[in-house]
């Protein structure tokens, strides 16, 4: 199929009328290369596996043990109640069991504790993503790592290659600093990279810890919400390029979507919304009331213009597969873009269930989707994350 479209685009080339004027020529040349993308480009994602904590909460439990921790220092008690329960969130897992957050004090120890953490959760959701389609650790040829919740050197991707077998020579990337964007970005970054080597797999791996981020000495609204939103989770994505036998004999294993396109996006002058301040406690949150605001203003015009550069339309698109921003992001998506009832039920069941997971979230909701709603052959998703800068990451799938 591959060789006869390359003959087909040949012809179509030479066979130009030369009179045909270079504008309309161009349109069809550029046609023709949308079509020719969408039929060649077989990389594909191949699985997801997650894993979380053993400790999981009930939103009410977590909101009153921080009142409780922090009844001296809130200003109004009941504030932290009225937030928490606006977060759209029951559930929630974390790293330790609550009693014990107030035992650690300072960001080495914290931290110490996030390295420790992230490894045993990285290699379980490793490990489950690999065996959903027959892989090992051998076969993983790259390994983006994508976090914004701990930090070290050498970070986590290069001390699980000490635990688990993979290639010497496997390429490494850490990205740190993308926050809630990098679950999508780092698909697209693994993507780029199969579709330079697709004989080869990727693999993406998220870890976030957001309950070692809370600050003690931080009564502000946006540690208050921080605090009643983010949770505890882990997530895998194998990425198959398109000469690998995963894509080209399946052999049982049920194909994931194919990735058509990518599109990353910076919005100018918007780093005060979102972000960490970094000191010696550690981390804390910068939270903007503004992140919906910004979400209105940007996101339709480069959905739209994504679309349009792949030759469709929001009406061509079945399904969305979104970050659990929260609720005031969530609505103002499903607004923005005027999605149908139920567009993004996955978020809003990922939220409910395990809270924001910053950049594992979108990865989550990733995996519910493959597993519980996967799309009809040939329809088409995105799947979408905004984040620290302000940025979008737009994934387009075809499944």
């Amino acid at each position: 199929m591959r060789i006869r479209s390359v003959k087909i685009q040949l012809c179509f080339v030479h066979r130009t009328p030369f009179r045909e004027t270079q504008s309309a020529h161009t349109d069809r040349i550029t046609q023709f290369n949308v079509i020719w993308q969408r039929v060649s480009i077989r990389m594909r994602i191949a699985s997801v596996g997650t894993a979380y904590p053993p400790n999981r909460y009930p939103q009410a439990i977590i909101t009153e043990a921080l009142r409780t921790r922090w009844q001296d220092r809130l200003p109004e008690p009941r504030l932290i109640n009225r937030l928490h329960a606006n977060c759209g969130v029951e559930y929630r897992y974390t790293v330790f069991p609550l009693q014990t957050y107030a035992d650690l004090s300072g960001f080495g120890p914290t931290n110490d504790a996030w390295i420790t953490a992230a490894l045993d959760l990285g290699q379980k959701s490793i490990t489950s993503a690999l065996d959903r389609v027959g892989l090992t650790p051998a076969d993983i040829s790259a390994i983006f790592f994508a976090s914004v919740t701990g930090i070290s050197s050498p970070t986590i991707d290069a001390r699980l290659i000490n635990r688990m077998p993979f290639p010497v020579n496997i390429k490494r990337t850490p990205i740190f600093g993308l926050g809630c964007v990098a679950g999508a970005a780092g698909i697209s970054r693994a993507a780029d990279y199969v579709r330079a080597f697709p004989k080869q797999y990727a693999l993406l791996l998220s870890v976030e810890l957001c309950s070692l981020t809370w600050q003690d000495n931080d009564q502000s609204i946006a540690n208050l919400v921080s605090c009643g939103l983010f949770g505890d989770g882990s997530a895998a994505v194998v990425i198959a390029g398109a000469e690998t036998p995963l894509v080209q004999s399946p052999n049982g294993h049920k194909p994931g979507p194919r990735i058509l396109d990518t599109r990353s996006t910076f919005y100018h002058n918007t780093e005060h919304i979102m972000g960490w301040d970094i000191g010696n406690l550690g981390f804390k949150i910068v939270l903007s009331p503004d992140v919906p605001k910004v979400v209105h203003e940007h996101l339709k015009g480069n959905v739209d213009s994504f679309l349009a550069d792949n030759g469709l339309r929001a009406e061509d698109i079945s399904s969305y597969i979104f970050h659990s921003g929260g609720p005031k992001v969530l609505e103002a998506m499903e607004t923005t873009l005027n999605l149908p009832p139920d567009a993004l039920a996955p978020s809003w069941k990922s939220l409910r269930e395990v809270g924001n997971l910053s950049a594992a979230s979108v990865l989550a909701v990733l995996e519910d989707v493959l597993s519980n709603s996967p799309g009809k052959p040939g329809s088409y998703s995105i799947l979408a994350a905004m984040g620290p800068a302000f940025c979008s990451e737009l994934v387009l799938l075809q499944w």
